[in-house]
């Protein structure tokens, strides 16, 4: 997912830096959402993911 968020900001800068600014803005905005979508999937499986004793 990391990749993803990587690629779609790279695709926005590009495009920004072209002078697509509504490609540009819906890239960033998927990669921010996707952001918090592995943010929030990361904590949760820290909180509940499997825990091994020693």
């Amino acid at each position: 997912m990391l990749r993803w968020i990587v690629i779609l900001l790279v695709l926005a800068l590009v495009a920004g830096f072209l002078g697509f600014g509504g490609i540009a803005g819906a890239a960033t905005d998927i990669a921010r959402i996707l952001f918090w979508v592995f943010i929030i999937l990361f904590v949760l499986g820290l909180i509940f993911g499997r825990r091994r004793g020693f």
